[in-house]
């Protein structure tokens, strides 16, 4: 079955098994292993993309789902938060993760940039109630959430203060 949809800002076509899982065509197909599959039962979160901008677990998604929606990948968020936004420079989001080192072997990291940058939509300033409650699909099994928490309180401020990606990083 042929799908189409927008990947990454990006017109894409993809022929697919009507049981093809979305995670699976994103890395099988067009080699986006920054989604990552965890557990295969949609429990850790690690394979959180972006679909029409909510966050959505594409290990439990069918690729057909996809059809004409914008699916959006942690290779694609970097310089999308800015029209004509460069893909050389981190998301607000992606940047915080960094300076507060809000990871340790990176393999959740995708998935809780992505859920964080859903949470951000919809609570542009959360509190830790709601910050808790954004990532709790989400698993980590490094950190212990604090730096996470912060890293996400940190991105919210510089995102409402209008901060380019390049200063959110400093």
């Amino acid at each position: 079955m042929r799908i189409t949809f927008d990947l990454n800002g990006t017109p894409q076509g993809a022929e697919v098994e009507p049981r093809t899982l979305l995670a699976d065509l994103l890395r099988d197909h067009f080699g986006l292993t920054g989604t990552h599959v965890g557990c295969d039962t949609s429990q850790c979160g690690c394979c959180t993309v972006l679909l029409d901008g909510v966050a959505v677990k594409s290990c439990s998604l069918l690729a057909v789902q996809a059809q004409g929606r914008a699916v959006t990948t942690i290779e694609g968020l970097a310089g999308r938060d800015r029209p004509g936004g460069d893909p050389a420079h981190l998301h607000p989001v992606q940047a915080a993760f960094t300076e507060c080192h809000a990871l340790q072997c990176g393999f959740c990291t995708p998935g809780m940039v992505m859920a964080t940058v859903s949470l951000l939509r919809d609570k542009p300033l959360p509190n830790d109630a709601e910050i808790a409650q954004g990532l709790a699909g989400n698993l980590c099994r490094c950190t212990g959430y604090i730096n996470i928490a912060k890293a996400v309180r940190q991105a919210a401020q510089a995102m409402q203060a209008g901060a380019t990606p390049a200063e959110a990083a400093r």
